[in-house]
């Protein structure tokens, strides 16, 4: 049982060398210790400060984000709007343009059709009187084949342009 419960004098001992342990820590450590604590409370307290300004600052950099972007797609739609205006505007000028040249074209080649047609006609007209002259030739060959009869139609003929005249 000696070993479990200690002596007197041991428990004397003891009980100075722990007093002296706690006056020294007492006096040198635990100003320390308590001085480290309150500087770590102190940098806790600083720094969840930080963080619920950091968190206030955030939520207005989201409002602000969110106000960046409404102005953005404002900025794009106004942006699209006119790139459709602008779009539709040369569409226009283009189709413009087009019917200009068409009408150009048709006009150019109505007059190429009416000159082509005129000259088609005149070339009908030229083989017309070749023909007709060719045709009179030959008739005129058959009838002056007898010279009482050239002298007939030369009679006749005289007496034609004497009364025109």
């Amino acid at each position: 049982m000696e070993l479990i419960t200690p002596s007197f004098g041991l428990t004397f001992w003891m009980l100075i060398g722990f007093g002296i342990l706690f006056f020294i820590l007492a006096k040198l450590a635990w100003p320390v210790i308590i001085k480290m604590i309150s500087d770590r409370e102190k940098f806790i307290q600083q720094q969840l400060t930080q963080a619920e300004q950091v968190r206030e600052d955030m939520k207005n950099l989201k409002s602000e984000h969110q106000q960046l972007l409404i102005e953005a797609k404002d900025e794009r739609d106004k942006i699209l709007s006119d790139a459709r205006k602008m779009a539709e505007k040369i569409d226009d000028d283009a189709k413009l343009r087009r019917e200009k040249e068409t009408d150009a074209m048709l006009a150019e080649t109505r007059e190429a059709i009416k000159n082509e047609k005129l000259k088609a006609i005149t070339e009908i007209k030229n083989e017309i009187a070749n023909l007709s002259i060719e045709v009179a030739e030959k008739i005129l060959r058959e009838e002056m084949k007898d010279e009482s009869r050239q002298e007939e139609i030369i009679q006749k003929w005289v007496e034609e342009m004497t009364l025109e005249k």
